[in-house]
């Protein structure tokens, strides 16, 4: 089943509940014009992949596709990593460092939060955390900056009935409560997701995912699957009020897949 871009972008729209109010409004019209930035902290779903990968395809390299040119991403996302492990290798303290107020900072942990076996990267979801997702939240309010939490994007898995099955416990519902705890906009991407798998079905998503000839990756995207997904949080930002209308853009048109590309890794 193929769906067009306005029914994914609708679905979106209707699926976002409108609990969880934004702490801030949007920009308004009479705001003066200033280049922010939009940081994401997060994993190997949203992360830059280089040339060694493709076509693994993180969704944060298709976001920027949704927004106007004068909003950067940022993109610190990092292959691996839990909300845990990001801050324990410095890497919230460096987005911390430079984010200034105006700008926003994306959250989305989850995949590899739930690895129990890991000490390094093993949180609790209805603790450690939550505990751990404050200190994002806290951090870029002390300097006046937006934090936006996203719950962690649905892995591919259906059932025998051909049913998409959420993959991530209750890691998405612990967000959740935190961002209603905290006043923090929440995209519930989880959700999005996977309702988006469901209508797609079994074999379409698979155009979706990073399925090739010698592999059969359910977790990470090819170019079409993370154009999708960044489309479902451009027009979560959009619903959230997190940004204005005018941030936006092409979240009804076409993003050619020629527009990803792979840089090749430095050392």
């Amino acid at each position: 089943m193929s769906l067009t871009r306005r029914q994914v972008t609708s679905a979106a729209l209707a699926a976002l509940p409108l609990a969880v109010a934004a702490s801030a409004p949007a920009f308004s019209a009479s705001s003066p014009r200033r280049r922010r930035t939009l940081y994401i902290a997060g994993d190997s779903t949203a992360a830059q992949k280089y040339a060694d990968a493709a076509p693994e395809t993180g969704w944060g390299m298709a976001l920027p596709f949704f927004l106007r040119e004068d909003l950067t991403v940022s993109n610190h996302a990092v292959n691996g990593r839990s909300s845990k492990s990001f801050i324990d290798e410095g890497r919230l303290d460096a987005i911390l460092g430079v984010i200034a107020p105006g700008d926003f900072l994306l959250i989305q942990f989850g995949h590899n939060d739930e690895k129990s076996a890991d000490p390094t990267r093993y949180t609790e979801p209805w603790t450690t955390y939550q505990d751990h997702l404050r200190q994002y939240v806290d951090g870029a309010r002390a300097r006046g900056a937006r934090p936006v939490l996203a719950t962690p994007v649905e892995r591919r898995k259906f059932d025998a009935d051909g049913n998409a099955v959420p993959t991530h416990g209750d890691y998405p519902a612990a967000m959740r409560v935190l961002a209603e705890e905290e006043l923090v906009a929440l995209l519930d991407i989880q959700a999005l997701s996977i309702a988006l798998w469901q209508k797609l079905g079994v074999e379409e998503t698979k155009k979706y995912f990073n399925w090739t000839a010698t592999e059969q990756d359910n977790t990470h995207f090819n170019p079409p699957g993370a154009i999708a997904v960044a489309r479902l949080v451009a027009a979560g930002l959009l619903h959230r009020r997190v940004l204005a209308p005018r941030d936006v853009r092409r979240l009804d048109a076409e993003v050619p897949e020629s527009w990803i590309t792979w840089p090749e890794a430095t050392a």
